[in-house]
């Protein structure tokens, strides 16, 4: 049985032993990451938790291969996050989203501002907690594992030999982390006792809002009255109303559906069936005429409405108008589903694998085009691997290119952590441009994110695990985890105060917000739970691009300016 001892042992350092000890510390991490404490679970996150604690019984791993595999799910778990979040990081920045992140941003700079000012507080330099310690507690508060893995990253690039001083940030880190989610879900309860919230009315909000959103393509029918009008043919009526929309569907006085194209004409008694945005249904009311209730039963007459999947890469990034859907197949489409969220259906509008096209038409046509745009869920599950390393490999580059500011001693870089990630917004955001097909599913994208997140946090794990109890379970280990509670609460009572007394933020909206301002899922998970709508989930999307990048960048700013 020696060949078994000898797999198990401490201190083995065979490929075999690697792997089992990173095999055990993943599953075992994931295992006790769903129990639940108060209801609140840490996830993934126990990974680091289960290799620090083998790491502290003397497990160990040979440094080239844990440097390498640490590195590298860092940059796996990075650029899958840059793919997640590039399509919507630049529309965040529209509308309420500037709002929210703002407060976000606000939010980042009082995390900063409050971890420097404990640092200068505690002696500085001459102080029992170094900055790289002070960094792995900011980063452990807003439980934000992606700044930690830059912060490191970039603490190395400067000094190649600290490594060792680099496994005090995920000290500072693991010390922090648990009271960070905590102190997120501590202040959505203050809020709510603060300012009185009763959650009925913030539901009944909710739901006032949602029916009056000017963002989604909206259906109304209308019943042509006007005599103005008579006679006009579709491409005059564009000329008209300038405004984006799509009738759909014509029902003439004695039953006939069409399909309109460009040539054909709205008479009185005509009953129109029109795509457009909310806010604009008064336009057509009054050019039109009156709003009608109707039911239009597609699947019973000649004209049906389908649904049509892009998985064609010769049409990714094609517009939507070059289709010519009118006089080729005597088709509209009425609006577009990308990534969840309906789009309306305008000319201009560039197609992207993955889209939904709602089509209305004759069978016949829809299969026809269906046929042409692919229309294969099986494509949509094949990864597009060539994307993905040419995104990594550029991010590498981008990563290693000096970039030298006034008053740091040596050139900034994005380094394997900041460089994926801005390659991989830009890609996942305009790489339908290049005709990149950029293109991954949900399941496909979690297994990626979630494959490199444990491999970073095992390696991160067993290689602090060894000096862990020494340095943690003590009178300074309580320092830093009071540090860390203090960097976590108090930005969060700031910025949630200012976006409910000054800016009236829905409750729920609030508590999704910063829950996206600390990148944290579980708190995400109970501000769901007690709203029982999408509102945190809406908020936390708006505020998560932009907010996962300035704390990777800010991580690495800290020790550049610091060093």
């Amino acid at each position: 049985m020696e060949w078994l001892i000898d797999l198990f042992k401490p201190h083995s350092l065979t490929l075999a032993s690697t792997i089992l000890l990173y095999s055990f510390v993943i599953f075992a991490g994931i295992y006790l990451g769903k129990i639940k404490f108060f209801g609140v679970s840490l996830g993934v996150t126990f990974v680091l938790f289960v290799g620090i604690i083998l790491g502290h019984f003397g497990y160990e791993v040979d440094g080239n291969v844990l440097h390498f595999l640490r590195e590298f799910g860092l940059i796996l778990f990075i650029f899958s996050i840059g793919m997640q979040v590039g399509p919507g990081f630049f529309s965040s920045f529209k509308e309420g989203g500037i709002q929210m992140n703002m407060l976000a941003m606000l939010g980042i700079a009082l995390n900063v501002g409050i971890m420097i000012t404990i640092y200068f507080l505690q002696g500085g330099s001459e102080g029992d907690t170094s900055i790289s310690q002070m960094v792995g507690i900011m980063s452990g508060a807003v439980t934000n594992t992606p700044g930690l893995g830059a912060a490191q990253q970039t603490f190395l690039q400067v000094n190649p030999d600290g490594y060792d001083v680099s496994q005090q940030m995920s000290m500072g880190y693991a010390a922090a982390y648990p009271l960070g989610v905590v102190g997120i879900i501590l202040t959505m309860i203050l809020l709510k006792v603060i300012f009185k919230i009763n959650p009925d009315k913030e539901v009944a909000e909710i739901e006032t809002d949602k029916k009056a959103s000017m963002l989604a393509p909206h259906k109304a029918t209308f019943k042509v009255t006007n005599e103005m009008i008579n006679g006009l043919n579709m491409q005059k009526m564009h000329t008209l109303i300038s405004i984006n929309y799509v009738i759909s569907r014509i029902e003439k006085p004695d039953g006939r559906i069409i399909i309109p194209t460009s040539k054909d004409e709205l008479e009185v008694g005509d009953i129109a069936l029109v795509i457009c945005s909310v806010q604009d249904e008064e336009i057509f009311e009054r050019f039109i005429g009156p709003k009608i209730e109707k039911t239009w039963e597609m699947e019973k007459g000649p004209v049906v409405s389908r649904r049509i999947l892009v998985t064609r890469t010769e049409y990714n990034g094609v517009k939507l108008g070059s289709l010519r859907l009118h006089s080729a197949y005597q088709l509209n489409v009425t609006r577009v589903n990308r990534a969840g969220v309906d789009l309306l259906a305008s000319p201009n509008l560039r197609l992207q694998m993955g889209d939904r096209l709602t089509v209305v038409g004759k069978l016949d046509d829809i299969h026809n085009l269906a046929q042409k745009l692919g229309n294969s869920m099986k494509r949509l599950n094949e990864p597009n691997l060539i994307t993905m390393f040419i995104g990594i490999f550029l991010g590498i580059l981008v990563g290693s290119i000096p970039l030298q500011f006034p008053g740091m001693s040596v050139p900034m870089k994005l380094g394997l952590a900041g460089g994926p990630l801005v390659v991989a917004i830009l890609i996942s955001a305009y790489g339908h441009k290049f005709h990149l097909v950029t293109y991954t599913n949900s399941s496909a994208n979690l297994l990626l994110r979630e494959i490199g997140i444990c491999l970073f946090l095992a390696s991160v794990g067993i290689a602090a695990g060894k000096d862990f109890a020494a340095t943690v379970f003590n009178a300074r280990g309580l320092t830093w985890v009071g540090y860390g509670f203090i960097i976590t609460v108090v930005p969060l009572i700031v910025v949630g105060i200012i976006a409910r007394a000054k800016y009236k933020m829905n409750y729920f909206a609030i508590c999704g917000m910063i829950s996206g301002n600390y990148t944290d899922p579980p708190a995400l998970a109970y501000g769901n739970k007690i709203a029982g709508n999408d509102a945190p989930a809406v908020a936390y999307s708006t505020v998560y691009p932009l907010t996962m990048f300035m704390r990777v960048i800010a991580a690495q700013l800290i020790i550049l300016c610091f060093l």
